[in-house]
């Protein structure tokens, strides 16, 4: 068949978008299906999943009763078959406003809250509304890699800020007001922190808050696992400070309910003085919903009955399983010797740790310690940044080269790695131990006065976290749930 051109023997008039490889490639989904393709086969244990946030697989993590009734429900009463307004319905609203009220010093109202496509599409919203030409954005290292690739594909420029891990991973404000200018219109924060496990304090949320008002920007404050503190810090919603400067809060019932596939998140404007609404930001956010799609109108029909008949059992059980698990991962990391954990997580599902590659022989980099260790143990963990992937890649999956020259990012720190503690407490000390077993082969022999040196340098903690920014860029044609 003869298609070298149009009906006019011209060049077909249509290609593909290649900005679109550049901003999916800022991405989890597509490194941990490549960990995944590089699994052994023949090895009959079962896959211990610790790179990505979603433990409703396990029988631990199941959601409360009340919200599957709620959905069976909404689905009966045949109310919610029909379209939802582009800002969500009204009692989901409400209800989500009512949520969020418990914890804030004023009162929002329906009016302030927008539901979306889960907590990935308030990103996608707010970020494509705030990318006027030449405006910037702060985000944090490490951080969630979703805001890079709709930042990327917004023309919006990213600016990273580091959080500090001999600090508890705190902003480091400094460096915000030295990278902030004319152009900057907004900083990221994500509390409790993914990848970190970190949970701000009352004390830091309001120097981070001041800061955004000195400088003149919003606060974009990612709630996503609101309430997953089981620290010594409570967790306080940034909207508390929404008086001092406008706050975006972005959440979902993905994580505190432990249900993302069902995607309904909401991005709600904290701002009692009226900013957004007088700089336009409300109106941009509601021509974007007009022009996008919705959640499922029957999940939020079932919205007011879960935020509202969910008992506080429930959260307790997820909260004391998520206790225990982040205890066992954090006692059990201690000894793995080429594994540094700075600070016991105290929120969310992950802790980051720091690799020495000195004490493992023919392993240097985070993406080829991730690979060996799924082909010979059978466990997933999240490389933390991705350089020139194909080097690796080229020698444990594929042998053409050609398809693998590609570059990449997942939370944005080179030489560490991203673990889940939020399984089975079982396969969680299945995984770690098998990680042990996987040092325990690679390590390098030391002679006792290197181990003693190394030993004491491990117990004293690693913060050495780079500032270097490198625009990266991974394009694997693999596909797994992203928002984790």
């Amino acid at each position: 068949m003869e298609n070298a051109g149009g009906a006019n023997g011209n060049q077909w008039g249509f290609k593909a978008n290649e900005e679109l490889k550049t901003a999916s490639g800022i991405t989890v989904r597509g490194v941990l299906n490549s960990l995944l393709e590089n699994l052994n086969k023949n090895d009959t244990r079962p896959l211990i999943p610790l790179g990505h946030g979603d433990p409703s697989a396990f029988p631990s993590f199941r959601t409360a009763s009340v919200a599957v009734d709620a959905i069976v429900h909404s689905v009966r009463s045949a109310r919610f078959n029909c379209y939802s307004s582009t800002v969500g319905i009204l009692p989901a609203r409400r209800a989500i406003a009512d949520y969020l009220n418990r914890d804030l010093p004023y009162k929002l109202s329906p009016d302030d809250v927008y539901l979306t496509l889960g907590c990935t599409q308030a990103i996608e919203v707010i970020l494509t509304v705030l990318a006027r030409p030449g405006a910037n954005i702060l985000l944090p290292r490490p951080g969630f890699p979703y805001y890079e690739a709709r930042a990327t594909h917004s023309h919006l420029e990213v600016r990273h800020f580091d959080l500090l891990p001999a600090k508890g991973w705190e902003v480091d404000l400094d460096a915000v007001e030295a990278l902030a200018d004319e152009n900057t219109v907004a900083l990221v924060i994500i509390n409790p922190g993914n990848p970190c496990g970190n949970v701000y304090t009352y004390q830091h949320l309001q120097k981070i808050a001041e800061t955004a008002k000195k400088l003149g920007i919003m606060v974009i404050a990612d709630e996503v696992y609101d309430h997953l503190a089981f620290g010594n810090t409570p967790f306080v919603p940034m909207g508390v400070f929404g008086s001092i400067v406008p706050v975006l809060t972005l959440g979902s019932i993905s994580k505190r309910w432990i249900v993302p596939g069902w995607r309904l998140g909401w991005l709600v404007t904290s701002d009692p003085n009226g900013i957004l609404q007088d700089s336009g930001i409300v109106d941009s956010i509601k021509s974007f919903l007009n022009i996008s799609s919705d959640p499922a109108t029957f999940i939020q029909g079932a919205v007011p009955q879960i935020l509202e008949k969910t008992e506080e059992e429930f959260f307790s059980k997820i909260t004391d399983i998520l206790r225990e698990t982040a205890d066992i991962c954090y006692d059990r990391l201690k000894e793995i010797p080429c594994i540094t954990c700075p600070k016991k997580p105290e929120g969310s599902m992950f802790v980051m740790v720091k690799l020495n590659y000195s004490l493992l022989e023919g392993i240097n980099s985070d993406m080829e310690f991730a690979l060996k260790l799924a082909k010979e143990e059978s466990v997933i963990v999240l490389p933390g940044k991705i350089h020139k992937i194909y080097q690796v890649l080229k020698r444990f999956l594929l042998p053409n080269p050609l398809i693998l020259e590609i570059t990449g990012i997942t939370v944005g720190l080179k030489d560490w790695l991203r673990i889940t503690f939020a399984v089975e407490p079982s396969a969680l000390e299945d995984g770690l131990g098998r990680m042990k077993a996987f040092y325990d082969r690679h390590a390098k022999k030391q002679s006792p006065c290197e181990y003693k040196a190394i030993n004491s340098k491990k117990k004293m903690g690693n913060s050495d976290v780079s500032r270097r920014s490198q625009p990266m860029n991974l394009a694997l044609p693999f596909s797994l749930q992203q928002k984790s």
